[in-house]
């Protein structure tokens, strides 16, 4: 792993304009499921689309931070900063600090500021080294220059502290949401299910999601989902949700096989990160895994999910799931495999391992 990041830590998190390096999150996936020896040989494929390291131009100083945040342009200079604070500083430290300030603003590169935070936390808690330390210092730069709110959400709605007061408004970056948390009764199968569509089903995820805010039931669906009390079951919560998100991916993916793969993959990432966290941001980020969970389908979920009897089945052993993504290739396949199979230990249902199967016949194979 630490080899892989070596040859990624080269290259940007985007590529052609603001598409997603994903790079780091399936080479971590994939070497925590035994498939070490594949990952040069699919980094071979993979890096030749990377852009180089992108350089930073005005150093971030500390007083600044609010007026750089969700500035794409400062991208380098937000690189530099982390790769700073976290010699500085231990990681832990860093991240209790920055991760309620970046929460607010899941949405950030398709939500993939914060799966790829999630990935670099989940190496850390194995093993702590430069390298992924480094990894760790390049997924919160990325978010923080990607920091983007989901309209008519507040991730931290019912949390004290400075950093209910961190994040930017003003010409400079992005408007705070000002919305509240969760307040219903359904659970997390039957909220998504109760999320409306946005009605142009067109252009990129930024045009989506900007529609949200005038959106006839977005607000109610939001609160539709039930509320956590406290940490513990925040954690509860946020399972059963990455659960829902994936077993849903089944019958919903021909809305878009590669985006709604998010649905899942967002609340998984944040679940993973909790056990380096401070308690008292798990009710917060269980929140703003839904946000994004709900704004994801919202932009790209279909009229109608598909018959279950043109559904394929899943294959007979987990682990043969996996090995059906790395064969494909394609990254979101497999950072849904690694989440499916996840959810198939917890919940032995066969449609998580469906799912991979599902997404392996909608989505290229990388060549």
């Amino acid at each position: 792993m630490d080899e892989a990041y070596g040859r990624l830590h080269t290259t940007g998190p985007e590529f052609d304009g603001w598409l997603s390096n994903h790079g780091p999150m399936a080479v971590e996936s994939m070497v925590r499921h035994g498939y070490g020896r594949e990952v040069h040989r699919w980094l071979d494929t993979y890096v030749g689309r990377l852009d180089e390291l992108p350089r930073g131009s005005s150093p971030i100083e500390a007083a600044e931070w609010r007026e750089a945040l969700g500035d794409p342009g400062r991208l380098g200079d937000w690189l530099a900063y982390f790769d700073r604070e976290l010699r500085e500083q231990p990681w832990r430290a860093v991240l209790g600090t920055w991760w309620p300030r970046l929460l607010p603003g899941i949405a950030a590169g398709a939500t993939h500021g914060v799966i790829r935070t999630g990935h670099a936390i989940h190496a850390l808690l194995g093993q702590e080294d430069e390298p992924r330390i480094a990894e760790l210092g390049q997924a919160l730069g990325y978010w923080a220059a990607r920091w983007q709110a989901i309209a008519g959400f507040d991730a931290l709605s019912g949390t004290a502290g400075p950093e209910r007061a961190g994040t930017p408004a003003g010409t400079n970056g992005p408007e705070r949401a000002v919305s509240g948390a969760p307040d219903g009764t359904a659970g997390p199968e039957q909220a998504l299910a109760g999320v409306p569509r946005v009605p142009d089903q067109s252009a990129d995820i930024n045009h989506r999601l900007g529609q949200l805010a005038d959106l006839t039931g977005w607000g109610s669906s939001l609160a539709a989902l039930k509320p956590a009390a406290d940490p513990q079951q925040a954690r509860a919560y946020l399972t059963e949700l990455a659960d829902a998100a994936t077993l849903r991916y089944a019958t919903h993916a021909h809305g878009n096989a590669v985006m709604l793969v998010h649905t899942a993959t967002a609340p998984t990432a944040v679940l993973r990160a909790l056990p380096a966290l401070p308690a008292e941001v798990w009710v917060a980020s269980f929140n703003a895994a839904w946000a994004a969970g709900a704004a994801v389908t919202a932009a790209y979920a279909p009229d109608e999910p598909a018959p279950r009897g043109d559904l394929p089945a899943g294959p007979a052993e987990a682990e043969e799931a996996f090995e059906l993504a790395v064969r494909h290739g394609d990254e979101h396949v497999i950072k849904l495999a690694d989440t499916a199979l996840d959810v198939y230990q917890r919940t032995d249902d066969p449609d998580a391992l469906a799912a991979v199967v599902r997404a392996a016949g909608l989505i290229k194979p990388l060549r």
